[in-house]
């Protein structure tokens, strides 16, 4: 096994604490959706101590190379313990190899997390495992895992683990990133692309984990995706905090289109520049061509909105409905939106959009929007000015 490094530092927690896990460079689609161009990595961790833990497993994907990584480190000892924080096949995939590899390895997890495997795959875990709850501990000798539970962060079954020696929190999902370990970029982007579109809904969850989380002494945070995090941890936490209070982290407008001829995106360009010129901070996206993921993690990011669609058989073209989707999906909140709508003989998107943002939690939805009849024209300005002022009020 190749010794992993980030940054220059090494990928183990400690000489106790070896980093096995696994990065996949080659997936397309995350969870068969999102665009991953610098791949993900599958973290799997193994305590050595008196009695010897395993820190989740790897996706099928990787099995072989995860297994590999798991034995190097053994040598000839066997392990007592496979802890699964996370029944997500991306974690929990290569359970089956492991246990048929160690057939003495108990399984440690809580009961919902055993109901999700016999749902995933025909084995009776049961036979050698151990179910915990919140408050329970495990020791290991000089170290020792206590659990807690983290439901909907981002499944039911989710738990996380405190290890009180070393101090580390293993926070399955929590605090993961987009991206294989051997890319050197900075954790905010891409952690934020993750958590808005795969933990994002569930904000309330995850604040009532950081209210747990503040009662502990962490040094260091090592999540199912993404680095382990050692230094200025008061940085991801706050992130976190933010996010999850569906707060606005930059002051600005992120305007989204769907342009069909490319009128509503010439519109949507105008304003912007418009916006630039007084000193506002915006992004523009192309909901047609852009990742929408990224589209998304942008609507939670700046404190004000405004979306641009033509009309489409009566009704939102496409790119903008499926976006309105997943912000409704998302929980998208406590925010300010502008609209841009556009149709050549019944303009309907910017009634259609009004009708979704509307029924969001807090969208303060403009009075007023820039209709077009098809092309922006130089008669359209004031409207357009007109909207900036509001969007900006």
């Amino acid at each position: 096994m190749v010794r992993k490094t980030y940054k220059h530092m090494t990928y183990d927690i400690s000489t106790d604490i070896r980093y096995i896990g696994v990065d996949d460079k080659t997936i397309d689609l995350f969870e068969g959706k999102y665009a991953v161009p610098e791949g993900v990595s599958y973290n799997s961790y193994l305590i050595l101590d008196e009695k010897i833990a395993v820190m989740d497993t790897a996706d099928a994907r990787k099995t072989g190379e995860w297994l590999g990584n798991l034995r190097t480190e053994l040598g000839d000892r066997t392990p007592d313990y496979v802890i699964v924080h996370h029944a997500e096949p991306d974690h929990a995939a290569s359970l089956l190899a492991l246990v048929r590899e160690y057939p003495s390895v108990t399984v440690v997890s809580n009961a919902k997390t055993f109901d999700i495997l016999s749902q995933f795959y025909d084995y009776d875990f049961s036979a050698n495992s151990l179910a915990v709850k919140e408050g329970d501990s495990l020791d290991l000798g000089r170290h020792c895992l206590n659990f807690i539970a983290a439901p909907m962060v981002h499944w039911p079954e989710v738990m996380v683990s405190y290890e009180s020696a070393e101090k580390v929190l293993f926070s399955a999902d929590g605090f993961g990133k987009f991206g294989a370990l051997d890319v050197d970029d900075e954790w905010d982007c891409e952690a934020r692309r993750y958590y808005f579109n795969i933990v994002g809904k569930y904000g309330a969850q995850v604040q009532a984990l950081l209210k747990k989380a503040a009662s502990l002494d962490i040094r260091t945070i090592a999540p199912l995706h993404g680095p382990v995090l050692r230094e200025n941890l008061g940085h991801y936490l706050s992130q976190y905090d933010t996010w999850s209070s569906y707060r606005p982290e930059t002051e600005g407008v992120f305007i989204a289109y769907a342009s069909i001829y490319g009128n509503t995106a010439k519109a949507a360009r105008e304003l912007a520049a418009l916006l630039s010129s007084r000193g506002v901070k915006v992004a523009v996206t192309d909901l047609a061509r852009d990742d929408r993921a990224e589209a998304l993690e942008d609507a939670f990011r700046y404190s004000r909105m405004v979306l641009a669609a033509s009309t489409y058989d009566g009704g939102i073209f496409t790119p903008m409905a499926d976006f309105l989707h997943d912000l409704g999906t998302k929980g998208y909140r406590n925010r300010r939106v502008g609209l841009i709508e556009n149709g050549s003989w019944a303009p309907m998107s910017g009634k259609k959009m009004r009708e979704a943002l509307e029924s969001l939690r807090d969208v303060t939805v403009c009075g007023h929007m820039l209709s077009l009849k098809s092309g922006f024209k130089s008669s359209d300005l004031d409207s357009l000015r007109q909207l900036a002022d509001e969007i900006m009020a």
